[in-house]
């Protein structure tokens, strides 16, 4: 009885070493740090400074009428002590609104600037995928993973992607 269990076992243990052996072929895994493709690629780069140069002129006004604004409030304390009640209860009023225009302005221009990041960023990922796709289908890929915790220099195919999008027009 006791034989036969243990060639029962012999058997099975047989059958998955024969059947692991066959399906232990090589696997073929790929790597995408995906923050250094967004950061290297041309495209990426591209969007900086189109990015910069569209939102540039907003950032330096409203740094201007921060600057305006101190100036205009480091008048009021010096002046403080020579005006009269009313005249500096307006002039506070005023720096009081001229503070809350320059917030809300700030608070559009950052709106602004996130969605525009948000839609070069989309092109981008688009455009990236797709290469990533393209690689995984022409170098016969198992699996390519973004963004791993750990991942080996051997199955890093980034500068692979970065150059592949650097080539497309």
């Amino acid at each position: 009885m006791k034989s036969k269990l243990l060639k029962s076992v012999a058997l099975a243990a047989m059958v998955c070493a024969s059947t692991l052996s066959a399906q232990a072929q090589e696997v073929k895994i790929g790597y995408v740090n995906s923050e250094r493709v967004m950061r290297e690629a041309n495209l990426a780069k591209a969007a900086q400074l189109k990015l910069e140069a569209e939102f540039g002129k907003r950032e330096k006004e409203l740094k201007d009428l921060e600057t305006k604004l101190r100036g205009a409030a480091d008048k009021l304390e010096k002046d403080a002590p020579t005006l009269g009640e009313a005249e500096k209860t307006r002039r506070q009023r005023d720096l009081v609104e001229a503070d809350r225009d320059l917030q809300r302005k700030r608070r559009e221009w950052q709106e602004d600037l996130t969605q525009r990041k948000n839609e070069e960023l989309s092109v981008l990922v688009d455009r990236a995928n797709k290469v990533i796709k393209q690689i995984f289908d022409a170098d016969k890929y198992d699996l390519i993973v973004q963004d791993a915790l750990h991942a080996s220099n051997r199955i890093d195919i980034t500068k692979k992607v970065i150059d592949a999008l650097n080539s497309q027009k």
